[in-house]
């Protein structure tokens, strides 16, 4: 099993510093996934971690080695991209020993090697196929494939998901959960913007923010207890309302966050109230956005049997024990 340290990394391209002394210990055979805003420096890491970018200040440990001058072969890692490059001209099959054949693997072992990965991932009746003939879903999975087979010590994904269409997104997340219970003993760093694959993939989330980590603990851990304001409106979909200036003092905060699903509604009394501006109704729920006055309307979740038309008035409160309260910095208030 392989944990990896990172000590006071630091990444500058020029004057531009993307990554600032970044310290953080990940897990043998941890599912860590690494999230925030575009342009705060997640790919970066990852590839830092890979060894595709020189690390500027600090340390990357690998089993309590350090690692930042050896070659990305010899780190024991296998990448996974958002775009699959796997070889048009070879066949799934190929494409997944080739790695193998490189490192002078016997016929024996690539077809052991090939023939359990593509049993594991479902694509046993596709090895003859050249990757132009497969869905995008399939392509992802014999580029996971072209990983598994290596035997690395640590995955790495960088946004795999991100070019395929709702239900193969959904699916494949499926098989990389599943990858992750059958490998124990694998590291797994995973980068994405989507908030519902962070949720229900990772072990914990690192969450980055302007080349800082601004909070790393469980999915459940950031939700319900963030740690900073950025945070709390970052995860969770849709984000966490934010209740500002004298809307807010009755609770002695600069800021209240409550989710929506947190809000008790009324048609007649609360805590505030505002008119209905839009309802998204999604079956068994639906979201209904309300203005209160603010700059971003308040998103309310109700049952779905429930129906609000535009410019009706709401009333809402928030649960008792629900409430999270920022001071005018973005820190919690406990």
């Amino acid at each position: 099993m392989t944990n990896l340290k990172l000590v006071d990394l630091s990444k500058r391209y020029g004057q531009v510093e993307v990554l600032k002394h970044i310290n953080l210990d990940i897990r043998s055979g941890e599912f860590m996934v690494f999230v925030g805003p575009s342009g705060c420096g997640k790919s970066t890491l990852l590839r830092c971690i890979a060894g595709l970018e020189e690390i500027t200040g600090g340390t990357l440990e690998i089993e309590g080695e350090v690692v930042n001058d050896r070659a990305p072969s010899k780190r024991g890692i296998a990448m996974v991209f958002q775009s699959y490059a796997l070889y048009p001209h070879m066949s799934v099959f190929d494409n997944m020993a080739y790695a193998l054949r490189i490192a002078n693997a016997s016929k024996e072992e690539i077809e052991t090697k090939v023939t359990a990965a593509a049993e594991q991932l479902q694509l046993t009746p596709y090895l003859k196929r050249l990757p132009g003939q497969l869905s995008g879903g399939q392509r992802q999975r014999v580029a996971i494939g072209r990983a598994i087979v290596r035997d690395p010590k640590v995955f790495l994904f960088d946004e795999p998901l991100s070019n395929l269409d709702a239900a193969l997104r959904v699916a494949t997340r499926i098989q990389i959960a599943k990858l992750h219970e059958d490998m124990t003993k694998t590291t797994m760093i995973y980068v994405t913007h989507d908030q519902v694959e962070a949720m229900t993939l990772a072990d914990r989330i690192c969450v980055l923010r302007d080349g800082k980590i601004e909070q790393v603990g469980t999915p459940l851990d950031l939700y319900d207890r963030p740690e900073s304001l950025f945070v709390a409106s970052f995860i969770g979909s849709p984000t966490m309302n934010m209740i500002e200036g004298s809307k807010a003092e009755p609770f002695k905060a600069h800021t209240v966050g409550v989710r929506s699903e947190h809000m008790i509604v009324s048609a007649d009394s609360g805590t505030w109230n505002g008119k209905v501006i839009h309802t998204e109704d999604l079956g068994s729920d639906s979201y209904v956005y309300v203005d209160m006055g603010q700059e971003d309307p308040i998103v309310l979740r109700v049952d779905g049997s429930t129906k609000y038309r535009s410019g009706d008035t709401v009333y809402f409160s928030p649960m008792e024990g629900r409430i999270h309260r920022f001071d005018g910095t973005g820190k919690p208030i406990t």
